[in-house]
This record gives structure tokens, C-alpha cells and sequence, in this order.
């Protein structure tokens, strides 16, 4: 008899640090219902110490991680660049509504074209109600004054919710549509539900009980930005954020908003699994929580993210999963290397598709079965672009050209090649050290053992020679393996009969 298919949940919040959960050691961080979820005792999860994102913001991360491809595969490397079914390019949910999944998609796109229809990935694109409030509050006041140090800090704080439980955003809207599907489900067509929700992205901006629910002396330090041979970005970022005399007080403010926000959707995750559990589909669903890149929250002096800069806190990122049942778990912190093209791949095995097109994951089935803790030497992420590729500068974006806009204090760089602020980079990193190749501009290379915080790039450091030598020839090997996709379906050539020769 043909294995049935499990229900399947990825539930994906953007712009999540992997170091912000209780379980990683960070007592500041307030994640009980991920962190009871991998006990070892208690939980039915494995979550992954060492996972890590393919671009540190949000479409190319999430095109590379719904096809199992790396971004550079097929130019998926900017914000306007999104997987085209169409065109035939191939999207996870589509391949499970092409193989009889019920795809239900309730959040944010950031994935296909909007002039694609939904429909063609998704059985139902939900729609959130028109009563659903506005994220972060009525409006834009907390900025202030465009000369106010804090103009461009993302800091917004408390958001009054009123007499209601709490703050009814979009995303509120999308976790209480989910438990109602759930709760509501009947037949046997299996589900796959897909949750890419907001926060904690910036705007730093938080509802009680969550904002009151960190507690700032158990934070930990934050990176010094006083760094040894940092990419040019991150100085012309800093310059433009102007937050270069803030007291530590300020930052601890708006970082425990930033935890308060990962406690709200800890606890939206806990409803999700409580209506599983509700409706008798626990069991049989396999669950994937990750983020698709981090945040700064303060570090290195900034906030927000860059689009070609790899240090850990933007490409290091949550990853827990739960198999369904009959699939072996042995619930724990697996401190296996991993990455998000790693995510297709599980998918794929555990609902027994074999895909018509070659992709770079790397299922884990055998790590979240407690097989091995050993599975990739090395993890990589890219991002940026070449000098003057136009297409690729984002010129669509407001912050642009706009100095009122958020994101102007990047944008205004990725824009301009005056220098090499927004050039293509590419990151190789093992558990010990992380080597960065840059276009235009100086590398980079962190001892990770005696530097964890990547404040000193010694690129340039004789006595570290073999070890960069080896991490560029590790980079080599990874780029001529990825470098393109071979389509399965071979083209038939029109040839003369004497030519129908083998070679």
C-alpha cells in the first residue's frame, strides 16, 4: 500500500537571529515553546545550532530556499528577482500542489512576481480581513524629527493595544486563519500550510505582554563596531544610521523590543501546534521552523541588515524540525552545519517526491534522526552585485532616493558605484573560520575559535596563508559544482540521418 503523505508546516518569521532562543544559552532570549520543543527529555524537534542562509535578505534567501538552489544558480539575487513558474521555474509549494497537497499560503510573498497569480503555486492564497491594523502602530510618529538621531534606528517600542489581548496585525490574522484550517480540516488530502510571517522584522515595535517580557539585564554584550578591516558597507550604513552616540542604555531598549518580538511569535508558533494537537494532526505532520535571515539588533553599531555582508548574526538562523510519525527523532541541539537548501531536500524525503530537477540539498533526515551529526564541511552565502549591473542596484526601491525613507541609509549606497560598497561577495564558512571573497574591494578571514565576533579580519595575516588558500579552494570546488542547473528534459535535435551518429 502507497505510504500516505504527512501533513507539512513551515512556518517561516523574517529576520531572525539564530542566537535569540533560550535553548542556544541566551538567558535574555524568552522562546519557551521552541525551547521545550527540542528538550531532549520532552520535545519532538532537533534544532540546528550551525544553520545557515544562502543571502541575507529576504528573496533570494526565500527563492533559494523553495527551490534548493543557491542564488547565484539563476540570478535570484535581488529584491525584484523572484522565482517565475511561469517560466518554468520550480517552486516547493507548487511541486506539493502538483503532487496533491492542499497548499495553504497565509503571509508575506517576497517569493513570486506579482503579476503571477497565486493560484499557480498555492490552492488558497489567503486574504487577510480589511480590519487587520497596520504593523508597528496607526502611524509613523516614533521616527520624529528627520535631524533626530534616532530617525533611521527602525525603534519604535511599546504598541498600545488597547483593552484587546493584543496588537491585531496581519500576522495575528494569518496564525488565527491557520488554527481555524487546521481545526477545520477533514478528508485526506494532506496539507501543507505556509506561514511567512513579518516579524520580527524591523521596525523594532512590540505589544504587551511580550514587551514587558524581556528582562534587559540578562541580555547579552553587544559586537563592538569597532572592527579591523570591515567591508566599506557597513561604514557608509553607520554613517548614514547615525547612531554612533547612543548610550548602551538606547541599545539595550531597542534590542529587548527585538526579543520581545521573537517571544510573540514563539508563542503564535505554540498556537499553531496546540490546534494541530487539537485537531488530531500533530502526529503525522512534518514541521519546519526557520527564519529566512537575521538582523543586526545593534551590533557592529547598526541596525537593520545589509544585502552583502555575511556576519553570523544575518546569516545564521533558527531551523528546527519535527518529522511525522514512523520517521525516527532524537530531539536535541545538533551542532551539524547545515543550510536552508537543506530545507527542500527534508521536505522532498519526507513526502516521497522525487523532484524533475536537479537542486543542492542536502535532506536531513538522518541528522533529526540522530544518525550522525556530521553533514556539510562547509556553508556558503552570497549577495551583492557587479560593477554597474543597473538590474541588479534595486532602483525601485523609494529609500532609494527618498532620505525619508527607512532604508535610505543602504539603499543610497547599493545604488552608487562610487565604491565598492555594493559589491558581489561571496561567503565560505566551516565551524572554525569564515573566509569572504569580495569584488572591488579587500577579503576577509575570521579565526571563529579565537574570535567569534568577527572583529578582526586578517586577511592579510602571513600566518593564516593555508588557511585562506584552503578556503578559496573550497569556494572553487562549491562554485564549479553549483554553477548552473542541466534541465532534465533533453530538446530534440532536428539532425540529418548521417549525423544521428554517436560520437
Amino acid at each position: 500500500m502507497k505510504k500516505k503523505r504527512p501533513h507539512i508546516l513551515i512556518f517561516n518569521p523574517d529576520q531572525w537571529r539564530g542566537d535569540v532562543l533560550g535553548h542556544m544559552g541566551n538567558s535574555g532570549a524568552q522562546t519557551p515553546t521552541l525551547d521545550e520543543a527540542c528538550h531532549p527529555d520532552s520535545g519532538d524537534f532537533v534544532s540546528f545550532r550551525n544553520a545557515f542562509c544562502q543571502n541575507p535578505v529576504c528573496t533570494p534567501s526565500r527563492c533559494s530556499f523553495m527551490t534548493g538552489w543557491y542564488p547565484h544558480v539563476r540570478g535570484h539575487r535581488t529584491m525584484t528577482h523572484m522565482l517565475n513558474p511561469e517560466q518554468g521555474e520550480p517552486v516547493l509549494l507548487k511541486e506539493l500542489k502538483d503532487v496533491g497537497y492542499k497548499v495553504w499560503w497565509g503571509g508575506k510573498n517576497d517569493l513570486i512576481p506579482g503579476e503571477t497569480a497565486p493560484e499557480a503555486v498555492c490552492t488558497i492564497r489567503h486574504d487577510p480581513r480589511k480590519s487587520t491594523l497596520p504593523f508597528y502602530g496607526p502611524d509613523r510618529s516614533w521616527r520624529g524629527d528627520p535631524e533626530d538621531d534616532g530617525y533611521y534606528s527602525f525603534y519604535v517600542g511599546k504598541i498600545e493595544k488597547g483593552s484587546h489581548s493584543h496588537y491585531h496585525d496581519s500576522d495575528w490574522e494569518y496564525v488565527e486563519a491557520a488554527c481555524d484550517l487546521i481545526r477545520n480540516h477533514d478528508g485526506d488530502q494532506p496539507l501543507c500550510i505556509y506561514l511567512p510571517l513579518v516579524y520580527p522584522h524591523p521596525p523594532y515595535g512590540v505589544e504587551d505582554p511580550w514587551y514587558s517580557a524581556i528582562t534587559p539585564e540578562q541580555l547579552p554584550p553587544r559586537k563592538s563596531q569597532s572592527r579591523c578591516g570591515e567591508p566599506s558597507i557597513l561604514k557608509g550604513i553607520r554613517e548614514g544610521q547615525r547612531l554612533g552616540d547612543w548610550e548602551e542604555a538606547r541599545w539595550t531598549r531597542l534590542r529587548a523590543v527585538y526579543y520581545g518580538m521573537c517571544a510573540r511569535v514563539d508563542h503564535q508558533f505554540n498556537l499553531i501546534l496546540e490546534a494541530l494537537k487539537d485537531a488530531g494532526l500533530y502526529d503525522d505532520t512534518a514541521a519546519f521552523f526557520f527564519s529566512d535571515h537575521g538582523d543586526f539588533t545593534g551590533d557592529y553599531g547598526l541596525v537593520e541588515k545589509t544585502q552583502n555582508t555575511f556576519e553570523d548574526c544575518l546569516v545564521n538562523v533558527p531551523f528546527l524540525i519535527k518529522p511525522p510519525k514512523g520517521e525516527a527523532c532524537q530531539p536535541r541541539v545538533s551542532d551539524a552545519l547545515v543550510e536552508l537548501v537543506d530545507f527542500t531536500a527534508t521536505v522532498y524525503d519526507y513526502a516521497g517526491i522525487t523532484p524533475d530537477y536537479d537542486h543542492f540539498g542536502r535532506s536531513l533526515r538522518s541528522l533529526v534522526a540522530g544518525e550522525t551529526d556530521e553533514h556539510r564541511d562547509a556553508v556558503f552565502a552570497e549577495g551583492g552585485r557587479l560593477f554597474c549591473e543597473s538590474q541588479a542596484m534595486e532602483l525601485s526601491g523609494t529609500s532609494a532616493s527618498n532620505e525619508d525613507g527607512l532604508y535610505w541609509p543602504r539603499l543610497r549606497l547599493q545604488v552608487s558605484d562610487e565604491q565598492p560598497w555594493h559589491t558581489k561577495a561571496v561567503m565560505c564558512r566551516t565551524k572554525t573560520a569564515k573566509y569572504v571573497y569580495r569584488d572591488r574591494e579587500n577579503d576577509e578571514l575570521y579565526d571563529l575559535v579565537k574570535d567569534p565576533d568577527e572583529l578582526n579580519n586578517r586577511i592579510d595575516d602571513p600566518s593564516m596563508l593555508e588557511l585562506k588558500e584552503t578556503l578559496r579552494e573550497r569556494m572553487l570546488k562549491w562554485t564549479v559544482e553549483t554553477a548552473d542547473i542541466v534541465p532534465h528534459k533533453i530538446d530534440q535535435r532536428q539532425l540529418a540521418p548521417t549525423a544521428r551518429q554517436s560520437p
